[in-house]
């Protein structure tokens, strides 16, 4: 099964931004050659992580920056802002309610589900950017 890499391309681009904000020009071009994506898709993350509060960009030359300190940015604030649908598990609509299985399966298998996404949203919240920061090698 594979997921959108909304969330990791996003969090590359917020690293870049940690690591060498102050010392380069953060431009979509720059931080495009970094994530190897085109710079269309950065700036489209941006314009989603700048709506968030998470980074603010000038536009022309000015670049982008953090908006926040990376020890308050986490990755579920990160996965918020990009991902447009946030829901790991989604249910068929129409399972048959004449059958025992087909009527229960929607709050047997919900209750579940709903805490693996607790427990993946939660532990998304304990790792910050910082975090993925002091992981850079030089």
């Amino acid at each position: 099964m594979r997921y959108s890499s909304r969330l990791t391309v996003a969090a590359h681009i917020l690293m870049c931004i940690g690591y060498f904000q102050g010392k380069e020009k953060l431009t979509s071009d720059f931080l495009a050659g970094s994530v190897n994506v085109n710079p269309v898709v950065v700036r489209n993350t941006l314009g989603k992580l700048k709506k968030a509060g998470i980074v603010r960009v000038e536009a022309g030359i000015g670049g982008a920056s953090l908006a926040r300190d990376p020890s308050d940015i986490t990755l579920l604030d990160i996965f918020s802002a990009v991902e447009t649908d946030t829901d790991l598990f989604h249910f068929h609509e129409n399972p048959n309610p004449q059958c025992p299985v087909g009527r229960s399966v929607h709050p047997v298998l919900g209750e579940q589900l709903a805490s693996v996404q607790s427990a993946m949203e939660s532990h998304l919240a304990s790792i910050s950017l910082n975090d993925l920061l002091r992981g850079i090698g030089e």
